[in-house]
């Protein structure tokens, strides 16, 4: 495809950049050799079998170029993507000089996670689906690779550009990177070549798909002054709380009239306030286990953590809700409370950087430390429960007071070791471990669920709702 026109360099430009090729080399030694030969042995044929090649040559050569080529990418922009979804670009390739470049040969790398099953230049059959190609310099991709890692081959006119096209599919999320490209140009009829021109990869943004999550709706406590959650205090609400005398204060329209009648004195129907909550969804991202097979495969800790973070920010904040997230390890990232849409696409950018950062320190205080926690949040904890600092933060939140949920984010179907000796029976043990822990964590007031979809929650906040209603022993 031709793209914009690429401004031309000037005649007065250096022609830094460009080397000859072992084709001039051999044809100046050809027609000097035969030139030689016939002024010393006297020969007329030797010298006119050596004119074609100094002709051509000298022809060749009469208009050198002056420019490098340009490279770049460019992604099309057609919304957000998302895993799963179809991912297009461009690795386009200018030529700004006086003349025609007569072979371009272009290469970009692309991550493994953008399966580009197709790449082409407009006009010609694309590359893919292990269908042989008109343009690559090398033969058909292997079985199981990109069709966009072989070098491809083309021309460029002068002052324009030419687009290598890939398409393909997003197979997990984060950011991942269409390049470095590079290109290498021949021109004066192959006896000049270019050195590699190379341009920085462009970072292709891939959002988590979002897992279906609904949760009923009880919360703890809603702390804010307005909102979809019904709180005990009495309030401008829709829930009916009672009936009392009309006060100073009280509107017209909350008179109920056939009570009054009754009682022969104004009375009003009392309601409770609508308020909202805040969550606070906290990612341990101090270890990670199983193997990321993509949206089609399966999904390793760090998958099932950031999918189900998406999740369930997109169903708290579409009501209403405020929602921060929490980083549990050495780095400590965190996101400040926010509600709305604009919070929504915030949580989906940040978790794009979300990565596992092994520490031998406590990142306890480093992450509660400076910041504590709102007591009326609702504090939802993904955690695969592999490092027991892990479990001790849960308990230490749990202490604390706080309404605290624990999601399992450790994968059902990881595989044990195949090694000989005694790797899995200490495997077993290391489960049976694991499940003491998850029960003491159980006895300790933090209710620990696996995360499986829509639903997941519903019964473990009915409960954690019900504790948070119950009138405390002892005034504690």
């Amino acid at each position: 495809m031709t793209g914009p026109t690429v401004p031309r360099a000037t005649e007065a430009e250096p022609a830094a950049g460009w080397a000859p090729t072992p084709a001039l080399g051999r044809a100046v030694l050809l027609a000097g050799l035969l030139l030689v030969a016939g002024v010393l042995l006297g020969r007329v044929d030797l010298i006119v079998l050596a004119a074609p090649f100094a002709l051509g040559t000298a022809y060749a050569l009469r208009r050198r170029p002056t420019a490098l080529p340009q490279v770049w990418i460019t992604q099309d922009d057609g919304g957000p993507l998302v895993e799963g979804g179809d991912v297009a670009a461009a690795v386009s390739v200018g030529n700004p000089d006086t003349v025609d470049y007569d072979l371009v040969v272009m290469r970009s790398r692309v991550s493994p996670w953008l399966r580009i099953d197709r790449a082409g230049f407009a006009g010609e059959e694309a590359v893919g689906d292990g269908a042989p190609s008109a343009v690559p310099a090398t033969g058909a991709p292997a079985p199981g690779r990109s069709a966009a890692d072989r070098p491809f081959v083309t021309s460029v006119p002068i002052g324009e550009a030419v687009d290598l096209e890939l398409a393909g599919r997003a197979l997990r999320w984060g950011r991942h990177p269409i390049g470095p490209a590079g290109a290498r140009v021949a021109t004066a009829g192959g006896l000049l070549v270019s050195r590699a021109v190379i341009t920085e990869p462009v970072r292709v943004r891939v959002y988590p798909r979002t897992e279906p999550f609904e949760a009923v709706e009880a919360m703890p406590r809603a702390a804010g002054l307005v909102g979809a959650h019904h709180s005990r205090r009495p309030g401008e609400g829709g829930e009916l709380a009672g009936v009392r005398v009309f006060a100073p204060g009280d509107r017209l329209r909350r008179i109920d009239w056939r009570v009054s009648l009754r009682a022969r004195q104004l009375h009003v129907a009392a309601t409770l306030s609508d308020r909202d909550a805040e969550v606070v969804v906290l990612l341990d991202v101090l270890a990670e286990a199983g193997r990321s097979g993509g949206v089609d495969g399966a999904a390793s800790v760090l998958d099932t953590t950031v999918r189900a973070t998406a999740a369930i920010a997109e169903h708290y904040l579409h009501r209403g809700d405020r929602v921060s997230l929490l980083e549990y390890g050495p780095a400590a990232r965190r996101l400040r409370p926010a509600a709305g849409r604009r919070q929504y696409l915030t949580v989906l950018e940040w978790l794009l950087d979300v990565r596992v950062h092994a520490s031998a320190h406590e990142p306890y205080d480093q992450v509660f430390g400076p910041q504590l926690l709102s007591s009326d949040a609702l504090v939802v904890v993904l955690t695969p429960l592999l490092d027991e600092r892990s479990a001790q933060m849960l308990a230490r939140l749990a202490r604390g007071g706080r309404f605290v949920v624990a999601v399992d984010t450790l994968p059902t179907d990881l595989a044990s070791p195949k090694d000989r000796g005694w790797a899995e029976v200490a495997y077993g043990l290391w489960r049976l471990d694991r499940e003491i822990m998850i029960g003491q964590l159980r006895e300790h007031g933090v209710p620990v669920v696996r995360w499986a979809g829509a639903g997941s929650l519903d019964q473990v906040l009915r409960d954690v709702a019900r504790l948070a209603t119950a009138p405390r022993v002892g005034g504690r």
